[in-house]
């Protein structure tokens, strides 16, 4: 019967994404293969059964259970099955893979079914003749084996080599080869050609198969080297090699056999065949290896195995061939030639081993050389480095002294390394530095690498004392080193940044007394520090008349005067009082004193006083005044202390009396009182329902008529609004309008008043059949800054159906005075309307004849305050006259106010004024009553009287 043919197994793994040696791209394996847990236990229950049915398959062979003719039967089914289902799986492998890696795993499996063939022809053969010649059909199949496994073997793909390699590789190849040929001769050639056979043909076939082996197992030890040789361990390579060595002993057994006549089929020799197929079987089925396992395992793998193994086959058949003369006592020519040709092999493997190791030397030699060239330049390149950078090095023992210094320190602090070598450190700074820097030598010096920086006062050579910044570092245990490694750097310029940058965020930048921040924090560490018989004051100083210095002046002139004030608050406190600067013609005085001194009111006045001298600004002599409000911690009743915003609170209080001392008419100073907050809180309530009070219909005009002199008839009204809220009544107007004007609810609340007017106006011409009534209302500076108060006047007059010429806009001297070209233009554009425009008030400002004649003012309203002492022996009497001429001059009409009694209502027509208004005629009236007397003053009532 023929014999079985191994195959190559498993003889790489799974294949790189990579180009492999022969350039092709492996494809990825079968999903079934992959390296998983489960794919491994699928393996190993693979095994397992293929354990047992080899154990099963040789139990039965060797004991003969069941007969002759039950052991053959199950040999030929077996080997068939077997044969046919290891081609099976080396096909399926090979369709997983690609490339060179697949040629591998086709022609094994073509050479493994060409076997299986074989012995399907054998078994055949066998059934219908009874015998099976040697040779015969089958031997036909078994000899494609012989052909097809080596074949697939060296299509394994392997790294590309250099001639050395491609060399030592053949040599290894050869030695192995002529190793194996010779133990083959001892052991079965050389028996087989004694035993002699039926014919030279049989002969050469029975003798083809167990040298077939030793050309395949040759194959298979020389790529397992190659593969070794690359730190690949190849387990499916492993299978296959084992599988060949149980087909090398089925073939030996059965040649013999098979040529003095003794082989049987169903024996023991058919156990190695069968265990061949079942090791190719799990060779193929074998799961691929995962790529990062196949890189461990070539980063890990050892090559020594690979070069040793040519070496262990050579000793192997060198004893091989001593035991066999040892025992014989015969001579074999071949023998003797493989024994030469071996020997030449070594030394020619030798040989080229010393060129190889030659070779090394010399590639060893350049890259040390190369290497050394390169640490050279790397010491130099680190050199260069540590001496010119901007950071000095220094090395140092525990005890300071200077074991190695950079040349970097002469740049940075002018003393030459020389001089610092083997001096202590401590010795060339600053007292409180050398402290600092030996508590952090030790702190460092016990802990190995560790880490500490510190900032410490050096003098430099020239004397000057400069800010450094050291890092320590502990390398005492670094032999390179041997100490502790300071890192300094000047950092003198960053901290004066820092300095300077800190300076300007807590100072202001004109005055460069302290702001409000640095203010607070001052007030803070007051309060927390004082004792029971400290007390701590804060004044407040907001200066009066500053904007229209700067109005007038421009900003220049205003941040100049703010200097000087800066200046002159600095010489009128004590030394230790802080003076701050808020922003814009704010100032605060922080005032530390024993309690029950007057200290805080002393330097409140002092500042007041101070004031009083004019300053100098652009060869002019500025007069302002200063309203000064003083606040003391006492001041904050029970509770102070336990708040948290005492400071904040006590800021508070004294802005509060400041605006108290500036209600007084300035110039003066006013202490904290607790019903400041309580006022501030009810101005604040009253703020907000009069920004609600329009919405909810409490605003009302009241009507005082404006009289002729000559004939006492009503010719006109002032709207004068009034706030009739819902639970305090009615509100004064000097109550409600500075709030409104403060915040800028006048805007809407004088549109309000001037639409109602001349509605009102229009409803009593309605009324009388008359034309419409002159109405007077008043226009506040505030509605000036507005550029479209023309048109908002425009607007109303058409909404309203008003004669402009009927309207009378009154405003203060005050709109004359500021943004003087901005608010010229604004009246301008009223007067272009038609509307006729007044100044209230005259002659409590500061306007000059130069803006009368320019502003195209119609009427003057003399004040009040000159009405009411007509007839005393003041200038009251001189001053109304004055004006009552200037109007009469300047082609202007006077409206006296505030007459109360016929004898001012006499003198003001001696005088010749031209219209009046006061409580003698009517108090302002609400529109119903004003009606009445526009009614009982029209033509038609005073003929009747």
């Amino acid at each position: 019967m023929g014999w079985p043919r191994s195959d190559c197994g498993g003889c790489k793994p799974r294949p790189r994404p990579e180009k492999s040696a022969d350039g092709s791209h492996p494809g990825p394996p079968l999903a079934a293969v992959r390296r998983t847990p489960r794919g491994l236990r699928r393996w190993a229950t693979l095994g397992l059964v293929v354990a047992v049915l080899v154990a099963g398959f040789g139990l039965v062979l060797s004991l003969g259970l069941g007969g002759p003719d039950v052991s053959k039967t199950i040999s030929n089914l077996g080997l068939c099955a077997g044969a046919l289902t290891a081609a099976i799986a080396c096909l399926v492998r090979a369709a997983t893979l690609r490339g060179r890696m697949r040629a591998t795993w086709g022609l094994i499996g073509l050479g493994v079914l060409s076997w299986g063939l074989g012995q399907v022809t054998g078994v055949a053969l066998e059934t219908f003749t009874g015998s099976i010649p040697l040779p015969s059909q089958a031997d036909i199949g078994y000899l494609g084996m012989v052909l097809l496994t080596p074949a697939g073997l060296l299509m394994l793909p392997v790294a590309a080599q250099t001639l050395a390699n491609r060399a030592r590789s053949v040599l290894d190849g050869l030695m192995v080869a002529a190793s194996l040929m010779l133990m083959a001769w001892i052991f079965v050639v050389e028996p087989l050609i004694e035993a002699g056979g039926d014919s030279a043909l049989a002969l050469y076939v029975s003798l083809a198969y167990p040298l077939g082996d030793v050309v395949i197992v040759t194959i298979v030890i020389y790529m397992l080297a190659l593969q070794r040789r690359r730190g690949r361990s190849l387990a499916h390579l492993a299978f296959v090699g084992a599988g060949i060595v149980a087909f090398a002993v089925s073939d030996i057994c059965y040649a013999y056999l098979n040529l003095i006549g003794a082989y049987r089929s169903g024996g023991v020799t058919d156990i190695g065949w069968f265990a061949g197929f079942c090791l190719i079987l799990l060779a193929a089925t074998r799961p691929v290896q995962d790529a990062s396992e196949q890189d461990q395992a070539e980063e890990t793998g050892s090559q020594p195995i690979g070069v040793l193994l040519p070496y262990v086959a050579v000793l192997a058949a060198l004893a091989t061939s001593v035991v066999w003369y040892a025992q014989t006592g015969q001579s074999s020519a071949f023998v003797a030639y493989s024994r030469s040709a071996l020997i030449l092999l070594i030394v020619g493997r030798q040989l080229l081993t010393l060129l190889e190791n030659r070779g090394l030397t010399r590639d060893l030699e350049a890259r040390v050389a190369s290497r050394t060239a390169e640490l050279f330049a790397s010491e130099q390149r680190f050199h260069a480095l540590v001496q010119h950078s901007s950071d000095v090095v220094t090395v140092v023992g525990v005890d300071s002294e200077v074991l190695y210094q950079s040349e970097s320190v002469q740049r940075v602090f002018g003393y030459p390394a020389q001089v610092l070598t083997g001096r202590r450190l401590t010795s060339v700074i600053t007292a409180e530095a050398a402290g600092r820097l030996a508590d952090a030598l030790r702190s460092v010096s016990v802990r190995p690498y560790a880490t500490t920086v510190l900032e410490v006062t050096v003098r430099h050579r020239d004397r000057r004392l400069r800010q450094a910044e050291i890092t320590i570092t502990n390398l005492l245990a670094d032999p390179n080193v041997g100490g502790l490694v300071l890192n300094t750097r000047d950092i003198s310029e960053r901290k004066e940044l820092q300095e300077q940058l800190v300076h300007e965020a807590y100072h202001d930048a004109l005055t460069q007394l302290a702001n409000r921040a640095l203010f607070r924090e001052k007030v803070a560490e007051a309060l927390a520090q004082r004792t029971g018989d400290d007390e701590v004051s804060v004044l407040f100083l907001d200066l009066d008349g500053f904007k229209e210095v700067n109005d007038s002046l421009g900003h220049l002139a205003g941040d100049m005067l703010l200097v000087q004030v800066a200046d002159r608050l600095t010489q009128s406190v004590r030394d230790g009082d802080v003076v701050a600067r808020f922003g814009g013609d704010e100032f605060a005085v922080l005032i530390c004193s024993p309690r029950e001194t007057d200290d805080a009111e002393n330097v409140a006045r002092r500042i007041v006083h101070g004031l009083h001298e004019p300053f100098r600004i652009e060869e002019r002599d500025l007069h302002v005044r200063g309203s000064v409000g003083l606040a003391a911690h006492s001041s904050l009743g029970e509770g102070a202390g336990a708040r948290g915003d005492d400071a904040e609170q006590l800021m508070r209080n004294a802005d509060l009396a400041m605006y108290k001392a500036k209600a007084t008419g300035g110039s003066d100073y006013a202490a904290y009182d607790p019903q400041m907050l309580s006022g501030l809180v009810e101005r604040l309530e009253l703020e907000a329902d009069l920004r609600l009070a329009l919405d909810r219909g409490e605003l009302e005009l009241h009507y005082q008529p404006t009289i002729d002199m000559t004939d006492s008839r009503v010719i006109g009204f002032e709207a004068l609004v009034r706030w009739r809220h819902l639970t305090r009544g009615l509100i004064s107007p000097m109550s409600f309008i500075p709030l409104a004007e403060a915040t800028g609810m006048i805007v809407p609340l004088g549109r309000w008043v001037l639409e109602e007017a001349c509605r009102q106006a229009m409803d009593w011409a309605a009324q009388t059949g008359q034309p419409p009534v002159k109405m007077a209302v008043n226009v506040s500076v505030r509605q000036f800054d507005r550029t479209d108060l023309a048109a908002e006047v425009l607007d109303v007059l058409q909404r309203t159906g008003m004669p402009a010429d009927r309207l009378c806009l009154e405003m203060t001297e005050s709109v004359l005075m500021t943004d003087t070209e901005e608010n010229l233009a604004q009246l301008l554009k009223l007067k272009a309307l038609g509307v006729t425009l007044a100044i209230d008030d005259f002659g409590t400002g500061y306007s000059s004849l130069a803006y009368l004649r320019r502003f195209p003012v119609d009427t003057l309203k003399i004040d009040r305050s000159f009405v009411e002492r007509l007839g005393e022996q003041t200038d009251a009497t001189a001053l109304a006259s004055t004006i009552v001429q200037l109007g009469q001059s300047l082609g202007m009409s006077t409206v006296a106010e505030g007459i109360e009694e016929y004898g001012q209502l006499a003198a003001l027509r001696t005088m010749g004024c031209t219209f009046a208004q006061g409580f003698y005629f009517s108090r302002p009236v609400p529109a119903a009553t004003a009606g009445q007397l526009l009614l009982d003053s029209s033509p038609e009532m005073l003929e009747k009287r």
